[in-house]
């Protein structure tokens, strides 16, 4: 490290998830000298352990204005991107599989209706299966988004990282950030496992593991590391086009271009450990967490019970106590900004708040959307938990 020239990007961005990729692109459009850097490589975390859900239904107020202007993008971005993201605009059903889920499902689309969401509220299961004929007669009530979607989820930040590269962004994939070094209140270096790097802005994108290079500046964010199971089956014939979800956001499925199903568990508590499996991370589910994800999907999704199982494996959310994110610059630090804290559901906003940080991050004002994002509003303990949403 001690003999090489010091690499000095405008802007550095750690984490190459949804965010941190399609802020590098955002960045790199805007003729801003750009690295994006990551222990492992594209979407090799969160963004790619996730259901990718496209979704505005369910949302937080916060967050809904963010998720309808993410979903007038999404049908976009293959011909911005010269790449397949898998997009498929084919609706959201959030089901209710009692009478005190039908009335949350029904509050629901009041609250969002009112809000200027098309969200229709589905009193009856032949309403229902007119969407999606193979649901069970466990569900008795649901909501149903048209407009919402699903993606690929590695293809989709994939797709985004090349197109940083192209408009001249480098990326350092494989690489590990070990610390940031400060000055007056600045990052004035960064340390990797190879180099080190003196770039002017920093924006931290990295999920769960923001807080191992937060903690060593004396601040941190207030997250909590549940984790998700996930199952996928090997493909079957085309099955369920819309996203499914559940009113209290314990299970979710979908079916991928592929023909495989991927179903999700629940939120649950993780002692923490990753482990390598073909290169990339990977977090280890219960036993009893596979059970029982494939008893809860198979309850209102039968089909799913007679798939064959391809894969497993469990993803890490970097939770916060309202289960919203925080995009914003790190207060005692005028050229760090954080944008993670997304608990399990910014994969489908991701192509607006990447390039939200993107403009924090080279000095621009914030957008006024991020208001309710702002690092120190945990400060004072006062915020509420919220529930969780999952699924995108």
């Amino acid at each position: 490290m001690t003999g090489a020239p010091l690499a000095t990007p405008d802007v550095l961005v750690i984490g190459a998830g949804i965010t941190g990729a399609s802020a590098a692109l955002q960045l790199a459009e805007m003729g801003a000298s750009v690295e994006l850097i990551d222990r492992y490589g594209p979407a090799a975390m969160a963004s790619g352990w996730t259901l990718a859900g496209v979704r505005q239904s369910g949302r937080h107020p916060a967050e809904l204005p963010l998720a309808r202007s993410a979903v007038a993008l999404w049908p976009e971005l293959d011909e911005r991107l010269g790449a397949e993201t898998g997009y498929r605009r084919s609706g959201n059903l959030r089901l209710a599989r009692n009478a005190a889920e039908a009335e949350t499902i029904r509050a629901l689309v009041a609250d969002q209706s009112a809000a200027g969401l098309d969200l229709r509220y589905l009193a009856d299961l032949a309403a229902i299966r007119e969407i999606a004929p193979p649901l069970s007669d466990e569900v008795v009530a649901a909501s149903f988004c048209p407009t919402d979607g699903h993606a690929d989820p590695v293809a989709t930040v994939s797709a985004f990282a090349r197109r940083a590269s192209e408009q001249g962004a480098t990326l350092a994939f494989g690489e590990t950030v070990r610390h940031l070094e400060t000055r007056g209140g600045r990052i004035s270096r960064v340390i990797t496992d190879r180099r080190a790097l003196a770039p002017g802005a920093v924006l931290l994108a990295a999920g769960f593991l923001a807080n191992e290079l937060l903690a060593p500046l004396g601040t941190t964010l207030p997250l909590r590391r549940p984790m998700v199971t996930v199952l996928r089956s090997a493909p079957i014939a085309p099955l369920l086009a819309p996203v499914l979800g559940v009113a209290n956001a314990d299970m979710a499925a979908r079916q991928e271009l592929t023909g495989r199903l991927r179903v999700t568990s629940g939120a649950e508590d993780w002692a923490g450990g990753l482990v390598e499996r073909a290169g990339a991370p990977a977090i280890r589910p219960r036993i009893r967490s596979v059970q029982a994800t494939i008893d809860k999907v198979r309850r209102v999704l039968p089909a799913f019970a007679e798939a064959e199982l391809e894969d497993v494996w469990a993803g890490a959310l970097d939770l916060t106590p309202d289960a919203l994110p925080v995009i914003d610059r790190v207060p005692e630090f005028e050229n760090l900004v954080v944008a993670a804290g997304f608990s399990g559901h910014g994969f489908g906003i991701g192509p607006v708040t990447g390039p939200m940080a993107a403009r924090l991050a080279i000095g621009e004002e914030p957008d006024d959307r991020l208001a309710s994002f702002r690092f120190d509003r945990f400060a004072d303990g006062a915020v509420a938990t919220a529930p969780l949403t999952l699924h995108g």
